[in-house]
């Protein structure tokens, strides 16, 4: 218990929170507007596996991480927008095609890494923190979470934003009726099928990012199916969240530290085989589903195509 409790244990467990919880809280986050719209985006562990290959990719080019980011959205959106084509535009069915666009992403990512990667595996060199002036400095949680790379700062920033977004604005109330009452919003004059095409697009920008963070920062190099599910784990967290934002930052925060318990036990010198820790998140995710998965309150029209004047 002594060895449980001690600094280094819990220093590495909240640094470990924090690199294997920001991207599951900007994939969260993503399918949480992909789903206020009224899309089931079970696509959103392909868009992240492609974001973590093009933002590697990006940085390992330009040696700035900041356009590996921008190529990581890009790649997550390119996905995306075969999947608002698709599944939007068609009407297709959404669980198939995000099905299919996740094993087409996880091949095409282990075969062009092979293809350029396979007999190097080069490295990102180290990431350059911002440490908060004074609470860097303090014990466990400063450098944990004070002490990190500005997108730590960015996405948790993004999680109040689109909570004031949803609760204050004409957007939020546009996203809801997308999903909730499609047929009223269309009669209110607003094009339903622009919006969920968008708010697909920005579900890809924000799976893409998370996919870049975890390739640039959290490893410094790209693995083929390194997302090892943390898409899916994303829309568990927005299904579960019922539209709050900051929900999925608590759930995000809670899995980050399931899939960190590993490193952390090490640091600690704790043996523990680590098949039994990397279960940790899928039992968690399972008992979280037990608990609050009958109350999670989804849009009614969730994964339902719209088709204008249908009954």
């Amino acid at each position: 218990m002594d060895m449980i409790l001690s600094q280094s244990f819990l220093t590495s467990l909240v640094v470990g929170l924090v690199m294997a919880g920001v991207p599951l809280l900007l994939a969260g986050l993503g399918e949480q507007i992909s789903e206020k719209a009224g899309v089931l985006n079970i696509g959103i562990e392909g868009m992240m596996l492609i974001g973590a290959y093009a933002g590697f990719l990006g940085a390992w080019q330009t040696g700035s991480l900041w356009v590996g980011f921008l190529y990581g959205i890009g790649g997550g959106m390119a996905v995306a927008l075969l999947m608002a084509v698709l599944c939007v535009r068609i009407g297709l069915s959404q669980i198939v095609i995000g099905i299919g666009l996740t094993l087409g992403a996880e091949g095409l990512t282990a075969l062009l890494h092979h293809v350029q990667f396979s007999r190097s595996y080069p490295r990102l060199p180290g990431v350059e923190t911002w440490a908060v002036p004074g609470l860097s400095a303090l014990p466990v949680v400063g450098p944990g979470l004070f002490d990190r790379h500005p997108m730590v700062y960015l996405a948790i920033a993004l999680a109040v934003i689109l909570s004031m977004l949803y609760r204050k604005t004409h957007l939020g109330l546009t996203l809801q009726a997308a999903g909730d009452k499609p047929a009223a919003l269309d009669g209110a004059g607003v094009d339903v099928l622009r919006t969920r095409f968008a708010a697909v697009l920005c579900t890809g920008a924000l799976a893409g990012l998370g996919g870049a963070f975890m390739s640039e920062v959290g490893a410094g190099l790209f693995i083929p199916f390194m997302t090892n599910g943390a898409g899916f784990i994303g829309i568990v967290l927005a299904m579960l969240a019922r539209g709050r934002p900051l929900w999925v930052l608590a759930g995000a925060a809670l899995f980050g530290a399931c899939l960190s318990m590993t490193t952390a036990l090490q640091v600690a010198g704790i043996n523990i085989p680590t098949d039994v820790i990397q279960m940790l998140p899928f039992a968690a995710v399972m008992a979280v589903l037990v608990i609050f998965g009958r109350r999670a309150s989804l849009p009614a029209a969730l994964g339902l195509p719209y088709v204008r004047g249908a009954r």
